[in-house]
């Protein structure tokens, strides 16, 4: 690999885990403003989201720039590739992450729901799957990448979980139904943010092994 290249490329993988950093705080600030009816907590995470927008849009430039210049090949060529589609996701998340801010702030301001949604297992869940996927793009480990995978059946069942506890929270709180519908509603995009997680992770592991495992289930065994 050209020194340029090589100098170029670990500044971009740079570039992508900051972006990772802020977008895991996203989630995380975005759960515990849920959790705990934070409504300045929830404003913080609604404002940050313009500095994961920006560098979102510096990343994509980044990639293209290198696909002008260098016109990579074999790994290289599939690194940038799998940076452009990481980007993205990233991006989606913050917006995900916005959301379940958006539901905490209405939270904030009525009654609270006497349910027990467990939103911080899930959000942990989320979050973890997140920084496995970003540690296995650094490591460049598929192994890693195909936990990740795996690991998004359990966040599926826990918002099926959630699904039917709002049925039944309905049944018995029928005066509380919006704030019940934000609640599942924010379930719903910590589900969004572990399908985006493992986005990623299948893009790691096509950058590594350049096989595209999308809708192949066999593989994350």
């Amino acid at each position: 690999m050209p020194k340029h290249l090589q100098t170029e490329i670990e500044n971009l993988k740079k570039k992508i885990l900051r972006l990772g950093a802020r977008v895991e705080n996203a989630v995380r600030e975005a759960a515990v403003s849920l959790e705990e009816r934070d409504a300045a907590l929830a404003g913080q995470v609604i404002e940050n989201d313009i500095e994961i927008d920006q560098a979102e849009v510096e990343i994509e430039e980044e990639c293209l720039k290198i696909l002008a210049l260098h016109q990579p090949v074999a790994i290289d060529l599939r690194f940038i590739i799998a940076v452009l589609k990481i980007n993205t996701d990233l991006e989606r998340i913050g917006d995900l992450a916005v959301n379940i801010a958006e539901r905490a702030a209405f939270i904030a301001t009525v009654p609270k729901v006497n349910v027990f949604f467990d939103f911080l297992t899930m959000a942990q869940k989320a979050q973890d799957m997140l920084k496995k996927s970003l540690d296995a793009l650094v490591q460049l480990n598929t192994k890693m990448a195909r936990q990740v995978c795996a690991a998004d059946d359990e966040v599926d069942a826990i918002n099926r979980q959630m699904y039917h506890l709002f049925k039944d929270a309905v049944r018995k709180n029928p005066n509380q139904i919006e704030s019940l519908v934000h609640l599942l509603s924010a379930s719903r995009h910590l589900e969004r943010i572990a399908d985006h997680a493992t986005n990623i992770a299948e893009d790691v592991i096509y950058m590594i092994d350049g096989q595209i495992v999308r809708h192949k289930t066999e593989i994350y065994n």
